[in-house]
């Protein structure tokens, strides 16, 4: 797996997907295919039948994976497929009930075992986080932090503390001003890399957020393809990663 400071030495551009929509073949099949088009992570979500922090679009996709019969089980095997042909970073989104159902050591032991290097957990509260951390810790996984806006001193507390790189959440209804100046509070404390996610799929999108940030996230895009083509969205999702990230590029 590269390393985190070769991926974020220029603009990272992040690759989501749900793991099983619409099956795992195709999962398979469309990160291989997000590889080839120079995506530097991909961070795929293990469905959940209540993602209470997603929009729409990949709520939909959560409960298409779902109907496909995807489970956390499923997912550690399509990664191990994955690994068989590919050393692309992975990062995980999930919510907390599945991987307390899993087993916290029994899920972060797979992950450091197919090289699974973060997991996004939304709903876990940063007040909260340490029982899962430590455990996250011990297996040399890392738990990626999630900032939106919020008080100046909430941020950086979480930024002093952020492992990895940090998901940022733009402001809903501010202006670009508002975005740089989460990201300058999250820069007096840290260093680590930044990146924005949340509703990007277009490239004017990717292009204005990596001029204030690390890199971003593409979600909404990649799944409406999946959704409209199913099956056969390879060379769609090819061709709309090789867009963006041709875009973005320094």
């Amino acid at each position: 797996m590269n390393n985190l400071s070769d991926i974020f030495r220029n603009k990272a551009l992040i690759g989501f997907l749900t793991a099983g929509d619409p099956d795992m073949e195709s999962s398979e099949r469309y990160v291989l295919e997000m590889e080839q088009a120079g995506i530097d992570i991909v961070e795929m979500e293990i469905p959940f039948s209540d993602p209470i922090m997603e929009g729409e679009i990949i709520q939909a996709s959560a409960l298409r994976a779902l109907k496909s019969g995807a489970n956390v089980e499923k997912v550690f095997g399509l990664v191990s497929s994955i690994r068989q042909k590919s050393n692309i970073p992975i990062v995980f989104l999930t919510y907390l009930n599945p991987v307390f159902n899993y087993g916290y050591d029994t899920f972060f032991e797979k992950c450091k075992n197919l090289e699974v290097f973060g997991v996004i957990i939304p709903d876990l509260p940063y007040e909260e986080k340490i029982e899962v951390e430590i455990i996250a810790n011990k297996y040399n996984v890392t738990l990626i932090s999630l900032i939106a806006a919020a008080p100046r001193e909430r941020v950086q507390k979480i930024a002093k503390s952020a492992k990895g790189f940090i998901y940022i959440i733009p402001p809903i209804d501010k202006t670009n001003q508002s975005l740089e100046e989460l990201i300058c509070a999250i820069r007096e404390v840290t260093n680590i890399p930044c990146v924005v996610g949340f509703g990007i799929s277009s490239v004017e999108q990717a292009k204005k957020y990596t001029s204030l940030s690390d890199g971003v996230v593409i979600g909404s895009g990649i799944v409406r393809i999946i959704a409209q083509y199913g099956k056969s969205a390879d060379a769609k999702v090819c061709d709309y990663v090789r867009s963006i990230k041709e875009a973005i590029k320094l």
